[in-house]
């Protein structure tokens, strides 16, 4: 009996031991998963995210090629309705009207402008002499008008009928308002993050309000010698609204900025980490932005 209750609190603690591991040391973290898996709120950031880009810097294929990524069978529809939806649950007008004015864009943009052409066409007939040459082109007669046969045809000349052509006229885009996100942001911190679960030389930037709330739909932009490239916040709201990142090549020096105005992040270069078997490894750097 003694040997049951022994093996039974080896089994328990087996169990809570591994929980432990599994909740609080190394919990699982999903890395780079398709936003067509995500759940439905967080779809709805996804789109809140890549309406704020559009709105930014206005790229509507960057936009579709985006939305794609969810899967919805209708864009357009998904995005109406959860402009709606953030109306109804006290969301800022001006968050829904970034959903709203993307589509609009994507409607116009599916609807192809049409032209319609009208050709009007003559059928003609040769005549021919009593040799069996061809003398003149006619009209062909009406089908119920005898013809008539003469030693020398009557030529009429058809002058050629030319194509009308109708064309609707095109309806032109709109410029859709730049949103305002307010004062420019600060750097409030800048470390070296040595994880080997981590994919080597990640830049991650958080950008945050006056109210230490994660601000999504912000573009970054990140310049090396030769190159330059702009993200957004937002695209992976698994990690937070506010979270972006980019992945560093080693021996490259970057300069990081908010593309609204922020402090600077220059000499940002990949660090080499240690691991727990002493062999080297390539590191990250994190860099958080805030309003003042």
């Amino acid at each position: 009996m003694r040997r049951i209750w022994g093996i039974l609190l080896a089994l328990l603690m087996g169990v809570g031991l591994g929980l432990v591991y599994a909740w609080m040391i190394s919990p699982l973290r999903v890395v780079d998963s398709e936003p067509s898996l995500l759940r439905a709120d967080f779809k709805e950031q996804y789109r809140s995210a890549i309406a704020a880009a559009y709105a930014a810097n206005g790229n509507l294929p960057r936009a579709k090629a985006r939305l794609a990524l969810l899967g919805d069978p209708d864009p357009v529809a998904a995005l109406n309705a959860q402009a709606q939806q953030m109306l109804a649950s006290g969301d800022t007008f001006h968050q829904a009207d970034q959903v709203v004015a993307l589509a609009l864009a994507l409607g116009e943009n599916g609807v192809a402008a049409s032209t319609s052409t009208i050709v009007v066409e003559s059928n003609t007939r040769v005549a021919t002499d009593a040799s069996g040459k061809a003398t003149e082109t006619l009209p062909p007669p009406p089908p119920d008008v005898p013809i008539v046969l003469t030693e020398t045809p009557e030529i009429i000349e058809m002058e050629p009928t030319q194509p009308v052509v109708v064309a609707e006229s095109t309806p032109r885009p709109t410029r859709t308002p730049i949103p305002t996100f307010g004062a420019p942001f600060k750097l409030t911190g800048q470390e070296t993050v040595c994880d080997p679960n981590l994919p080597d030389g990640l830049l991650q930037v958080i950008v945050y309000n006056t109210n230490r709330r994660q601000l999504a739909g912000i573009e970054i932009v990140v310049t090396w010698d030769g190159g330059e490239e702009q993200f957004f916040t937002g695209f992976k709201p698994e990690l937070g609204n506010g979270y972006a990142d980019f992945i560093m090549s080693p021996n490259v020096t970057y300069i990081l900025q908010l593309a609204r105005g922020s402090d600077v992040a220059t000499g940002l270069i990949t660090p080499t980490c240690q691991g727990t078997n002493g062999e080297p490894y390539i590191g990250g750097i994190k860099l958080t932005f805030q309003q003042p």
